[in-house]
């Protein structure tokens, strides 16, 4: 295992070379580089923004010295594995082939070499075949990349499989950016394949874990479809508790993206979700209320959702929200100040009462034209 301190100290040599003259750069091994590298994705993985802007002088810097490999340099184990790893951190698959081409085709590292020169290349499959022979623990310095890679290509056709690759990425690797991604690739895998546990458990670890990284917009957008997806096998108290891990901002944007999904889909028992996942100030934002009570247009509490809505503050709602409350509120005044039809109409010959069927007809004819008008505003501002 490698202590923090070297880390730190090969790092800070590298720094020296960011700085310095290019020479220097090319006297460092590329095990040694690929270890600062991995340093500063460690740092990013746990939210240094900051460290960004090295990753990519770093990956640029790696990319030059892997290009000018000697096959000696690869004959050192550490550089090859380095060269693996750099492919499986964004590297440039050129660079790939071009430092593989120096590489001794008896070399036992040339199946995998060539799985991720496949996967690189968008090639799933041919890859999958190779990794289905080699066992990720058994690796050196790359054995978790390799592991998150194998759950990678599995992840469509072979969901367990995958998912137990991408624990075994996250078990080599704890608290780096390969975790990371497993994480949020394991959380893709749980909606897809509707793993109501899986996702709860992966979400629960993402946050406790991850929340601070640059990343994360992405794990958001994974949990809100989860949510949407599997809102029926999911229990709101636990998700809730999720949501609380986060700040104020982050649970209130993701529960307010639910609300607006229930809308969309007009589902009660979504809404009612939805609803217990907005805590404190959350449930008391008007787009959450907005939200939350369009449905009641069209229920028999209709007056209590008009009076809702008449409640809203309209100054802090964006545009469309504001079109959205102004077509939910003329529904329910519609509907609240209806004339008093009888309930058997339909069945009352026209001869008889042709008004009272007429005024029947168009308050239909009005009324789903509004719900229409307001479907086509929420799948607008979605």
């Amino acid at each position: 295992m490698r202590t923090a301190l070297a880390r730190l100290g090969i790092a800070l040599a590298l720094i020296g070379a960011l700085s310095g003259a290019a020479s220097a750069s090319s006297a460092l091994q590329p095990f040694q580089m690929i270890r600062s590298l991995q340093l500063v994705q460690d740092r990013i993985a746990n939210g240094d923004h900051a460290a960004l802007p090295m990753q990519r002088k770093l990956l640029e810097m790696i990319d030059e010295r892997m290009r000018n490999a000697t096959p000696d340099d690869l004959a050192d184990q550490r550089n090859l594995s380095a060269l693996l790893v750099y492919a499986m951190s964004g590297g440039n698959p050129v660079t790939l082939d071009l430092a593989l081409s120096k590489l001794d085709a008896e070399n036992p590292s040339k199946p995998l070499a060539d799985a991720l020169r496949a996967y690189l290349g968008g090639n799933f499959q041919a890859a999958r075949d190779v990794l289905a022979t080699i066992a990720p623990a058994t690796l050196d310095d790359h054995a978790p990349f390799v592991a998150l890679v194998k759950g990678t290509v599995l992840s469509n056709d072979e969901p367990d499989a995958a998912l137990v690759n991408l624990d075994t990425a996250r078990l080599l690797a704890p608290g780096t950016l390969v975790e990371e991604a497993a994480l949020r690739r394991a959380l893709l895998i749980a909606v897809s394949a509707s793993k109501p546990d899986v996702f709860a458990r992966t979400s629960s670890a993402y946050v406790r874990r991850f929340l601070r990284s640059p990343y994360a917009s992405q794990f958001a957008e994974a949990f809100v479809s989860g949510l949407a997806a599997m809102h029926a096998s999911l229990d709101a108290g636990e998700m809730a508790d999720i949501l609380a891990w986060m700040t104020p901002e982050q649970a209130e944007t993701i529960a307010l993206r639910m609300s607006r999904q229930a809308a969309i889909a007009n589902d009660p028992v979504m809404i009612t979700f939805a609803e217990r996942l907005a805590r404190g100030e959350a449930a008391q934002d008007p787009r959450a209320l907005l939200y939350s009570n369009l449905g009641g247009v069209a229920t028999p509490q209709v007056a209590d959702t008009l009076t809702t809505l008449q409640s809203i503050d309209r100054s802090r709602l964006s545009e469309g929200d504001r079109a959205l409350l102004d077509a939910a509120t003329d529904i329910a005044q519609t509907v609240v100040d209806r004339p008093d039809v009888p309930q058997a109409a339909t069945a009352i010959p026209a001869a008889i009462d042709p008004e009272t069927t007429s005024d029947t007809d168009s308050y239909i004819s009005s009324t789903r034209a509004k719900l229409d008008a307001i479907d086509r505003l929420l799948e607008g501002s979605n």
